[in-house]
């Protein structure tokens, strides 16, 4: 008998499945959180060729994700170990061996070296890990339901691996914090404000990030097992017995939904629900974990040291409200969960549109806005999950095509604030300061609200599958593929 997903998994299966994507996870918080202050503060970028970085890794990215899921749903991997783990295997080796390159001195460049032959350089590397992180994240994610059926299994899934991501984000902020501070301790000359001296404290991060994160992805593909997708080997038994012993159908049935294929998703109207509310989601979480550097250095003119504790206080509050996150969703639903993160999305939104001196009141302000992010996120994250339920054989193709939203906006938004960016050299002016300031307020409350907008339609809608195929009396469920296409009436509701 093939192996189901179990209705919930053991501790320490469920902790070996989520330390699976601390590597992506490692390597996401310096790709949003220090990419642009890396290429423009360090390494001198204008803010348009930073911005052009940025947007070259989120289109690979989003390209990727999509074609990366409908492989993984298609391929069977390599031999015995599984597709998805196969998957998340290359994806790990492409991450380990081309993000070294991306936060560091463009090979052989000095600062006679133009700009844009320093972008050649740094763009195949960014494209090589941005097709590793994707196949990585999508083989993860597709692991979901394929491990466990129960739907609050499923959130305490996705909350563990949420966990390992705010411990992930905690990981490298406080690395980055030891490394300036270790830093000022060995030169007393050097500056509160970012510049070449930097570069060093960069690439020493970027290199310790990828050892801690080899480790724990070795700990994910030793202790995790996958199993093979039920709907589509009981699909083979059904059509080996029939060989031997047609079955006829006496009354009308609800055929499995493994007969969902990728195709099928696109004429699905919570598909593209959900799709927005991801979407929003990742706008928020991804567009303000890029620009609080920014918005601290430039509008409230804090010392480097602060874009390593302030996003160190962000994730700590996440990872907190993390573990009340499952029995708060049972009490008042996920969507609802979702409503009481984006209030405090809007509630720091407002806090910063009016307070243009916080102090350090900027610590409290972190606190609402990990905690809000971290709610929305889980919370999207199961709204997925549940738009899946048992349809595993094709859960890496919603994956990626939610994953592919997510990128292709986030990187239009970046592309697009740095070209309204009033300064388009390296050193900032005053027009800086209520810029950030503005872009902050923006990137959340603005598009709390659109997540908002797609939210009250799942609430008026709910998630749930439209298409279904059923058998007329009499007729063979092998029949029923082919009968897809069929003009008769009465087999496809």
């Amino acid at each position: 008998m093939p192996e189901s997903p179990q209705t919930t998994l053991p501790a320490i299966k469920r902790l070996g499945y989520a330390v699976g994507h601390f590597l992506n996870d490692l390597c996401a918080s310096m790709w949003f959180t220090y990419l642009l202050v890396f290429y423009h503060s360090v390494l001198g970028f204008k803010n348009t060729y930073a911005g052009v970085l940025l947007l070259v890794g989120q289109i690979a990215d989003g390209v990727c994700t999509p074609l990366i899921g409908y492989e993984s749903d298609r391929t069977s991997g390599c031999g015995s170990y599984g597709k998805r783990k196969s998957w998340h295997l290359i994806g790990t080796v492409s991450v380990l061996l081309s993000f070294p390159f991306i936060f560091n001195q463009c090979l052989g460049c000095d600062q006679y070296t133009p700009q844009w032959a320093s972008l050649v350089f740094f763009i195949p590397f960014i494209v090589i890990f941005q097709f590793g992180w994707a196949a990585t994240q999508i083989s993860h994610l597709s692991l979901i339901p394929e491990l466990v059926s129960s739907e609050h299994a499923k959130v305490e899934l996705t909350a563990y691996r949420y966990a390992f991501t705010v411990i992930a984000n905690i990981t490298v902020y406080a690395v980055a914090w030891v490394l300036f501070h270790f830093q000022s301790g060995e030169d007393p000359s050097v500056v509160d404000n970012l510049g070449p001296t930097d570069i060093p404290v960069f690439r020493n991060l970027s290199l310790i990030v990828l050892a801690i994160g080899a480790l724990f992805s070795l700990i994910f593909h030793l202790g995790t097992r996958e199993t093979k997708a039920r709907g589509s080997e009981d699909e083979e038994d059904d059509s080996s017995e029939g060989e031997r012993q047609p079955l006829i159908v006496r009354s009308t049935v609800t055929l499995p939904s493994s007969a969902l294929q990728w195709k099928h998703w696109l004429r699905e109207p919570s598909f593209y629900q959900v799709a927005v509310v991801y979407m929003c989601t990742r706008l928020i979480v991804n567009l303000s974990q890029t620009y609080i550097s920014m918005y601290l250095t430039n509008t409230l003119l804090l010392p480097k040291k602060y874009i390593a504790t302030i996003p160190l206080v962000m994730y700590v509050s996440g990872f907190v409200s993390s573990f009340i996150m499952k029995p708060f969703s049972k009490l008042i639903g996920k969507c609802m969960t979702f409503f009481v993160g984006l209030l405090l999305i809007l509630v720091f939104s407002y806090w910063v549109l009016l307070d243009t001196h916080m102090g350090d009141g900027v610590y409290g302000a972190a606190v609402l806005l990990g905690v809000g992010s971290a709610t929305i996120l889980v919370m999207s994250l199961s709204m997925t999950a549940d738009l899946i339920a048992d349809q595993t054989q094709s859960s890496a193709f919603v994956y990626g095509a939610m994953s592919f939203t997510d990128k292709v906006a986030n990187g239009l938004g970046v592309i697009i604030i740095q070209s309204l960016h009033p300064c388009h050299t390296q050193a900032c002016c005053p027009a800086c300061v209520w810029y950030y300031h503005y872009v902050m307020v923006l990137v959340t409350g603005g598009v709390a609200v659109l997540a908002g907008l797609g939210l009250c339609t799942i609430l008026i809608w709910p998630i749930k599958i439209v298409r279904r195929l059923t058998v007329m009396p009499g007729l063979v469920p092998s029949d029923v593929e082919d009968s897809e296409t069929s003009s008769e009436p009465g087999l496809i509701n």
